[in-house]
């Protein structure tokens, strides 16, 4: 979006005529929404995949990795919400989010730091219960 005030006047004249938003500004927020989704999607997938193939850590993983899935969907809709009414209502801020995309890539972390952990600590228990 242009960073030209909301109204203005052609040279030499008084009336302030409102600006036109260019529909290819609703297009590219609707891409980043589909965008975002499809990431969800594939994170859902993994979740499910571990759910149905896994053992317990996996379980337990499935579950972090749905909850990253569902924020990641959230957090989609919100921002192209968000986005669109800024659009409407013509605003001049700039619509990056910074904070978003750096918090869903923590959960995913925290999520497969935790896949980690639970895999290699159920391994070294069933070695020793192996051993017994």
């Amino acid at each position: 979006m242009s960073s030209q005030p909301l109204l203005q006047s052609a040279p030499g004249k008084r009336i302030a005529l409102p600006t036109r938003v260019e529909p290819k500004v609703f297009f590219a927020n609707e891409r980043t929404f589909l965008s975002w989704l499809s990431l969800g999607v594939v994170i859902g997938a993994l979740a499910i995949g571990m759910l149905n193939f896994g053992d317990r850590p996996a379980f337990i993983s499935a579950f972090l990795f749905t909850l990253a899935a569902m924020l990641t969907m959230v957090y989609a809709l919100g921002t192209f919400h968000w986005r669109a009414k800024s659009i409407r209502l013509r605003g001049q801020a700039g619509f990056d989010d910074k904070l978003g995309p750096t918090l869903l890539t923590i959960v995913i972390l925290i999520a497969m730091i935790v896949n980690f952990v639970l895999r290699f600590t159920y391994e070294s228990k069933e070695k020793s219960g192996k051993k017994n």
